[in-house]
């Protein structure tokens, strides 16, 4: 009895947090787009304009108004898929950049001279590419030749080295062939024969005088 007259009911003011003491959820403040911030309009939560021109980026759609206009914008994104509207709206921002810088030929201008440009470097890499093959050419030409004289000389140093050297019938034949130093030998002797017959003939002929 007396455990339980110690048990004191809990009563709700000693309770948890309640869901009343929660805070509130932050609101969510949404930004109007470019487009209608520069417009003074209030933007829809359905704005075609809003997902292309953020409110970060105001000069996009300040150019892109200034040459197509507003109503023209909107016109032209709500007739595309929402695929193509992206691309769009860059290549209208571009267009109207390029019409501001140059009034007259606006993109055309550009193009012109991007062409220009493609043109000359095109002339030159053809250029470059003919230099380049005329000086393969005269290096396989230049290749050609050197094996060319590299191959005549190998092969005279073949013929030299494999030449038989000559046998001892040819050399004697070759000796018998062409003696000069021999007869020049003969000749000597020919002419000391008649130089002594002319001194016998001169003594001999003295010595008979004489007795």
């Amino acid at each position: 009895m007396e455990a339980s007259d110690t048990n004191t009911p809990i009563s709700s003011s000693q309770s948890p947090t309640s869901s009343s003491s929660l805070p509130p959820p932050p609101q969510v403040i949404m930004s109007p787009c470019a487009a209608c911030k520069i417009l003074r309009r209030r933007c829809a939560e359905k704005c075609v304009l809003a997902p292309y021109f953020p409110p970060t980026e105001p000069a996009k759609f300040t150019t892109a108004h200034r040459v197509f206009g507003a109503s023209n914008i909107i016109k032209f994104l709500q007739e595309l898929p929402e695929s193509q509207r992206a691309d769009a709206v860059t290549s209208m921002v571009y267009e109207a950049g390029a019409r501001i810088r140059d009034p007259v030929y606006g993109c055309a201008g550009a193009i012109c001279q991007l062409q220009t440009q493609v043109n000359e470097l095109q002339a030159q890499l053809a250029k470059a590419q003919a230099e380049i093959a005329n000086m393969q050419f005269q290096q396989a030409n230049m290749v050609a030749l050197l094996y060319m004289q590299m191959a005549e000389a190998n092969n005279k140093a073949t013929a030299t080295t494999q030449e038989p050297p000559p046998s001892p019938q040819q050399s004697v034949d070759n000796f018998i062939a062409s003696p000069p130093h021999i007869n020049n030998n003969l000749n000597f002797f020919d002419d000391n024969n008649t130089s002594l017959n002319s001194m016998w003939e001169l003594f001999g002929h003295d010595h008979i005088t004489t007795f």
